[in-house]
């Protein structure tokens, strides 16, 4: 009797891996979002935004939508996971991209969301 309850988590919990949401490759994120189109980027918390623009040749800007946060500009790279950005005064930083609902993307540094991205 004790394995019924037993057998019933594990099957849960095999399905819930089989439905987690896997990476997206990178030429994937490249024809998705580095094509010049603007998308909206939003902090963890939603309270910051930024338009963000990826253009083909490898250069990236960010505009504020509102008061909070500041413009930059930088470049960005693809690598065998995701991608890699440097913006202006900061290190080389590497993200992958996890498809998080309709037209919106978690942007993950490791295990930790950092932005999620919305078209």
């Amino acid at each position: 009797m004790r394995a019924g309850p037993f057998a019933a988590v594990c099957i849960l919990f095999t399905a819930s891996a089989a439905f987690a949401a896997e990476p997206i490759v990178p030429s994937d994120i490249q024809t998705t979002f580095f094509d010049g189109q603007a998308f909206t980027a939003s902090t963890p918390s939603g309270d910051t935004q930024f338009k963000m623009t990826f253009t083909p040749d490898g250069k990236m800007t960010r505009k504020p939508l509102a008061l909070s946060g500041y413009k930059n500009k930088g470049t960005w790279k693809l690598d065998a996971k995701g991608f890699c950005t440097i913006w202006q005064h900061a290190k080389p930083t590497c993200f992958t991209v996890i498809p998080d609902g309709d037209k919106k993307w978690s942007i993950q540094k490791g295990a930790s969301v950092i932005a999620t991205w919305t078209k």
